[in-house]
């Protein structure tokens, strides 16, 4: 990597993770306890489910010819028919009818267009129940589980303004308390206003000026810690707020990300331990939530900054990023939260 990361050295980090992401598609294949009652659901369904959200938001985010866009899409058919092509989601609502993961999981393939209408019918009954309306989340989960009854065309008169208030985000807290977990409870709050960075404007206006003063502080904070996965995360927050990410914070937080990338394209998830050797490949529940977050980050930030959705504007490094910092290419302009 270049010592100067512009928009196409950002995109080869990107390129470089979904690379690894593919030759890496096995181990995210749903194995056969994957339906039973003892199956680890963070070890099958979650990594399934967080590469499919990872690619439907990558490929929403780039043309059709884009060869990361191809990836993409290849991926996400991939995780697509790992589920049956959403009839393990229906079976999964037989056996854990108030669970609410196959559903968190099932809205990521039906905002990409892939549905299962039986599916959808047996949770939109669950979801009338008491029962459902009524289990006891944390605010920022919540929030994610409205959204996902949205997206999967269940509507209940739960306001999300209402629940957002109840997150750390939402609370507009003294910055000094970040740590890790509100880190990571504020990127999941703003990825669901979000809609996965397709909707800058969901993030309503307190917040976003909330975050445009004290994401680069939080970002170089989580940086200097070796915390690569939450610091893709915080990038993917800056590139997804109504108003253009600090140039400077981006050339630093991308120079130091494609330095820890390996030549295999993994990102780890944190600074490896001093006697771990160098370039030492991590194992891939340790990795490949990172390299998930490296790829969607690399393509948001090169979405950000062109504003086009193709990941070059024709310029050098340089114009990419002063044309965002000066404003132009806005493509976010009048569009609202999703229904």
């Amino acid at each position: 990597m270049t010592a100067t990361m512009g928009v196409p050295e950002i995109r080869e980090v990107g390129a470089a993770a979904l690379a690894w992401l593919s030759a890496h598609r096995g181990e995210f294949a749903l194995g056969e306890d994957a339906l039973t009652e003892d199956g680890h659901v963070d070890a099958t369904w979650k990594p399934l489910g967080e590469l499919a959200q990872t690619c439907a938001s990558i490929r929403s985010h780039t043309p059709p010819s884009d060869p990361l866009h191809l990836c993409a899409a290849d991926l996400l058919r991939f995780a697509w028919q790992q589920t049956g092509r959403g009839e393990l989601f229906l079976r999964l609502q037989r056996m854990e009818p108030f669970a609410t993961y196959p559903l968190e999981i099932y809205s990521v393939f039906a905002s990409a267009g892939l549905r299962h209408p039986g599916y959808e019918a047996a949770a939109a009954i669950t979801a009338r129940t008491r029962g459902w309306r009524l289990t006891e989340q944390e605010p920022t989960r919540r929030l994610g589980v409205l959204k996902a009854e949205r997206r999967s065309g269940i509507h209940r008169p739960e306001q999300v303004s209402q629940v957002l208030r109840q997150t750390w985000l939402g609370a507009l807290p003294e910055p000094w308390t970040f740590e890790r977990s509100s880190g990571y409870a504020l990127t999941h709050v703003v990825f669901h206003l979000t809609d996965w960075g397709r909707v800058p404007a969901g993030v309503p206006e307190d917040l976003a000026d909330y975050l445009s003063h004290w994401l680069p502080s939080w970002l170089d904070t989580c940086l200097d810690a070796g915390m690569w996965d939450l610091s893709c995360e915080l990038l993917v927050v800056a590139a997804s707020l109504p108003g253009p990410p600090d140039p400077a914070t981006l050339q630093d937080a991308w120079t130091r990300i494609a330095r820890e990338q390996l030549d295999s394209g993994a990102l780890p998830e944190q600074r490896p331990a001093a006697d771990a050797g160098p370039d030492r490949e991590p194992d891939f529940l340790r990795c490949y939530h990172s390299t998930l977050m490296a790829a969607f980050a690399a393509v948001q930030t090169a979405t950000c900054l062109t504003g086009d959705g193709s990941g070059d504007d024709g310029g050098g490094p340089e114009d990419a990023f002063a044309a965002r910092a000066g404003g132009v290419h806005n493509r976010y302009g009048g569009q609202g939260v999703p229904g």
